[in-house]
């Protein structure tokens, strides 16, 4: 392990690199010995604010409101966030030793040594936004598809697989299947964060500084410590494409056009065309929620709501069925707990209420898209 210290001179600081695995015990023994003989000024490691409050209370998952998770609109970064953690406990559980157990050493070593400590890390949400910003949609498709054949991925990991891990970066490994397809993945995952965390780690206060990080990135951060990085380019999230927005709201007002032009034809051809979208959409919408097992008033909820959810772009109809399922049937602390099990089974979706929730969501979302489709289609057919 020692061959997994890394030293720097870089302007009058003298910089110790530790590469360490996410899931690995001896890593942690490295970095507790490694800081104790070289007592450092500071201590920087791998994690942002949320990382850190998280791996210092690992049971706050508990508490999560996810009614308030739908109506602050973070669904799809809670479920990355819930693979990642799960993805993590899974290899530490098969290795009987803690996720994070180098970064706490690191925090701990840190306040016993009196060293300051260094959150280095990008924020893991500005990391998964710019990744998602980066992938068009048949990407994100093939993206969503390798993360579920790498979760349920069973394949057993020793202490022999330690040194394979150390060259991955955790959340790189979990999607390693299809990282080779996507090369902007690589860029925003691996080396843009090599440049924050080489920023950060220049920027740490004192002469003598220890970096705990993951073993794919100190290569990268090796070489940028001596450059010059644009922070400020690597931690903004670009707005979505113009056309996208005015797409979104195209459909509806074709969709309006379309019915207001059958009533203005013939009333009977109006109602008729009308009809047909409370149909298609409720129809479909009704039907997936209900293929998710979705409580009978989450399934009534989808049916009302698709219909005029589909018309306005702001609002999407998974998100009111969700917050109903989410107060109909709470999510147990049982439920939350379980989520490193259950995450990795489909059947283990539809068992826990935490995860029913999101299933239900992009179910009924589909549902409604699927319908909103079906029902413009048959409303142009009918009318022409």
């Amino acid at each position: 392990m020692e061959n997994n210290v890394t030293r720097l001179d870089y302007n009058g600081k003298n910089i110790i690199l530790i590469a360490t695995a996410h899931v690995s015990e001896q890593s942690a023994q490295l970095v507790k010995k490694v800081i104790e003989e070289e007592k450092p000024d500071s201590v920087c490691v791998e994690l942002d604010e949320g990382r850190y409050k998280s791996i210092l209370n690992p049971q706050s998952w508990e508490n999560t409101n996810i009614a308030q998770v739908i109506k602050e609109k973070k669904v799809g970064f809670m479920l990355a966030n819930l693979f990642l953690s799960a993805y993590q406990k899974k290899m530490a559980r098969q290795l009987n030793t803690i996720v994070g157990r180098e970064m706490l050493q690191g925090i701990e070593s840190a306040r016993e040594t009196g060293a300051e400590l260094v959150l280095a890390d990008r924020q893991i949400q500005i990391t998964f936004r710019r990744i998602w910003k980066k992938l068009g949609l048949w990407g994100k498709l093939k993206l969503f598809y390798g993360f579920l054949f790498s979760f349920v991925d069973d394949t057993k990991i020793t202490e022999d697989d330690i040194n394979e891990i150390l060259e991955k970066d955790i959340l790189e490994s979990a999607i390693s299947e299809v990282r080779n397809e996507f090369p902007a993945i690589g860029e925003v995952l691996i080396s843009e964060r090599d440049q924050y965390l080489a920023y950060k780690i220049k920027e740490a206060p004192g002469s003598k500084i220890v970096a705990v990080l993951g073993g794919a990135h100190v290569p990268g951060v090796k070489e940028e410590i001596y450059k010059t990085q644009d922070i400020e380019k690597i931690t903004q999230v670009s707005k979505g494409s113009p056309v996208f927005k005015i797409i979104g709201w195209a459909i509806p007002v074709v969709i309006v056009g379309l019915i207001a032009y059958g009533f203005i034809n013939n009333i009977q051809t109006g109602i008729q065309q009308l009809s047909l979208w409370f149909l298609w959409n409720s129809l479909f919408a009704g039907l997936f929620t209900t293929l998710a097992l979705g409580h009978p008033l989450s399934i009534l909820t989808s049916i009302v709501a698709a219909p005029f959810t589909s018309l306005n772009p702001m609002v999407a109809c998974g998100w009111l069925t969700g917050l109903v399922e989410a107060t109909v049937r709470k999510p147990t602390v049982y439920d939350v707990n379980n989520i490193p099990q259950d995450i990795f089974s489909f059947k283990g979706f539809f068992k826990n209420r935490f995860l029913r929730v999101f299933l239900i969501i992009v179910m009924t979302n589909l549902g409604s898209s699927l319908g909103t489709f079906v029902a413009g289609a048959d409303i142009i057919k009918n009318l022409f």
